[in-house]
């Protein structure tokens, strides 16, 4: 059963998270993005998080972090190192990722990869 509460919900995310479980992380991450279940936003936790989840196979931290790159919220920007994460997703599945990567396609000018890459998202 899912709790009731916020304090209940983060106890139960954060018993997963102490167990390395990368879905509870990743969930965790985006709690503190947002600022939501009474935590205060805190991207740098966020960004902690999601680097664990990705590390420990969560496509959707990796996800995560590609987006955080490739805007700077929360880290440097750094669009090749963006790519990189959207690669690493996509290439397990992730359809967001695979749309984000024609995204970097388009701005270095590389139109047809661009295409490829939106046809197979």
């Amino acid at each position: 059963p899912i709790p009731g509460n916020d304090a209940d919900r983060l106890a139960m995310v954060q018993t997963r998270v102490e167990k390395k479980d990368p879905v509870a992380m990743h969930s965790l991450g985006e709690k503190y993005c947002h600022g939501e279940n009474g935590l205060k936003r805190d991207m740098l936790r966020a960004i902690k998080l999601w680097t664990e989840a990705a590390e420990l196979g969560s496509i959707d931290a990796l996800y995560n972090l590609g987006v955080a790159y490739e805007s700077g919220v929360g880290v440097q920007q750094d669009k090749v190192k963006a790519a990189e994460f959207y690669e690493k997703a996509a290439m397990q599945g992730c359809v967001q990722s695979r749309h984000n990567l024609g995204g970097c396609e388009v701005k270095k000018g590389n139109h047809d990869r661009a295409v490829r890459h939106w046809l197979i998202s």
